[in-house]
């Protein structure tokens, strides 16, 4: 499976491109474009990878994606009633006079801070997802007026974005090298509850395992086994949130840890809380409503 270097039919008549989907599913491919991105999810579930880094997202979530930073949307299930998402895309290039009025510069900032991808918090969603909603229905200058505002707002009410690279952002990987970590991240989505060798991933990407830790060290600036438990726990916390056990030993065996002390010391890492206290946390969030015996 190729890794895509996306390109996106242009509109002559307006600097930002909508795209909205209604589909079975999420585009299932890591890709890259040179647009800038803004993404709100209306429906759907299931797990992002920006750049290096990998979470579950869900309705209501926003993020910030960079020109030229791959990213996939990976949804839970095929088989749920689909997704619903708005994007907007923009090339900078084209914005840059306008961003380098002097009335621009807090706008200018929080793009620049944004470029290696961003979520919005959750306190902020709900204007944010207005003004995407009013650039979908608008078209011409109103269209661009309502994307200033975004981050105009972004820029005075919002001081703890989410980042999404963890600090390190690598833009125009190789088309070879990208093709190497779609295949290692696909095959992982797909076999995260098996038990996964660095032996089988190299082999999927076509080097020796020693090449292997090093490239994929050099271009997620994480192990590769961080990942693969980034993405287990991730599906740990769905099958809570879900419900979807009668005990918590359930979970560890069945999201590919092979003991119930590893599964707790790797989502305590992660999570910083242990699995029980994960659980009583969404239960008192979630009370009256009833969650499976803690056990």
């Amino acid at each position: 499976m190729k890794a895509i270097n996306f390109v996106l039919q242009s509109a002559s008549d307006n600097s930002i491109i909508v795209q909205e989907d209604l589909l079975p599913k999420f585009y299932n491919y890591l890709h890259y474009h040179k647009e800038y991105q803004i993404t709100l999810i209306i429906k759907g579930e299931g797990n992002v990878i920006v750049g290096n880094y990998n979470q579950s997202f869900k309705a209501g979530d926003i993020y910030f994606i960079g020109p030229n930073q791959p990213h996939i949307f990976n949804s839970v299930n095929a088989e749920s009633d689909g997704i619903h998402a708005v994007h907007l895309f923009f090339d900078l290039d084209k914005l840059t006079n306008l961003l380098n009025l002097p009335e621009m510069e807090g706008v200018k900032k929080i793009i620049e801070s944004s470029l290696k991808g961003l979520q919005v918090p959750a306190k902020q969603r709900f204007l944010i997802s207005e003004y995407i909603l009013n650039i979908k229905k608008s078209d011409g200058l109103d269209r661009l007026i309502n994307l200033i505002k975004i981050f105009q707002y972004c820029e005075k009410n919002i001081k703890d974005f989410k980042s999404l690279s963890t600090g390190f952002v690598k833009h125009n990987i190789p088309e070879t090298e990208n093709f190497r970590l779609n295949e290692v991240h696909q095959y992982t989505l797909e076999h995260y509850c098996e038990d996964i060798s660095l032996e089988k991933v190299a082999s999927i990407a076509c080097i020796t395992l020693h090449a292997f830790c090093k490239f994929y060290k050099k271009h997620t600036r994480k192990t590769y086994y961080t990942f693969l438990n980034e993405v287990r726990i991730n599906e740990a916390c769905k099958k809570i949130i879900n419900s979807d056990f009668e005990h918590l030993s359930d979970i560890a065996y069945a999201t590919g840890f092979n003991s119930i002390i590893t599964f707790n010391r790797v989502f305590k890492k992660i999570t910083a809380m242990s699995p029980r206290d994960y659980l009583r946390l969404y239960r008192f969030k979630q009370s009256p409503y009833h969650l499976p015996k803690v056990g």
